[in-house]
C-alpha cells in the first residue's frame, strides 16, 4: 500500500469534503467567468481600435496578457483540486496580488479611459471570489501550514 508522504501535498481526504469539493467548483467558475470577460476586455479594446478611436500601448498589452493569466489560474486551479500545496499557495497569491496590481494601475490617472479601467474592474471581481475561497476554511484545512 502506497501512502502519501509527501508533506507539500493535501490529504487526499481532505480534498474529498463537501466543502473542499464546492470550493474547487466555485473556484472553477471563477476562472471560467474571468476567461469569459478578460476575453470580452480584449475583443472591446479590437472593436474600439476598429473604428478609429484612440487606444494606447499599454491598453492592448494588458488586454492581451490578461486572458492568458486565466490560462494560469486554471491550471493552478486544476493542480490545487489535485493536492499540490505549491499550486494551492501560487492560486492563494496571484488571486490577491492580481486585482490589487489592476486596480492600482488603473487608478493612475491618463493611463487609460474610465470605460477601460470600469472594464478591468469588472474582470477582476471573479479573481477577487478565488481570493476569498482559497481563504475559506474548507481549502485551508485541506492545506495546512506545513511546520
Amino acid at each position: 500500500m502506497e501512502t502519501n508522504a509527501n508533506p507539500k501535498n493535501a490529504d487526499a481526504a481532505l480534498l474529498d469534503t463537501p466543502a473542499a469539493r464546492t470550493a474547487f467548483a466555485t473556484t472553477r467558475t471563477a476562472v471560467k467567468v474571468y476567461a469569459v470577460l478578460s476575453t470580452a476586455a480584449l475583443l472591446a479594446v479590437v472593436a474600439v481600435a476598429g473604428t478609429g478611436h484612440l487606444v494606447n500601448p499599454f491598453m492592448w498589452t494588458r488586454a492581451i496578457l490578461l486572458p492568458f493569466i486565466a490560462v494560469l489560474l486554471h491550471r493552478l486551479t486544476l493542480s490545487t483540486a489535485a493536492g499540490s500545496r505549491r499550486a494551492y499557495d501560487r492560486l492563494r497569491t496571484i488571486a490577491l496580488v492580481c486585482p490589487l496590481a489592476i486596480a492600482g494601475v488603473d487608478l493612475i490617472p491618463g493611463i487609460c479611459p474610465w470605460w477601460y479601467a470600469a472594464l478591468q474592474t469588472v474582470c477582476v471581481l471573479p479573481i477577487l471570489r478565488i481570493a476569498l475561497t482559497t481563504r475559506a476554511p474548507a481549502l485551508r484545512t485541506a492545506f495546512p501550514k506545513p511546520r
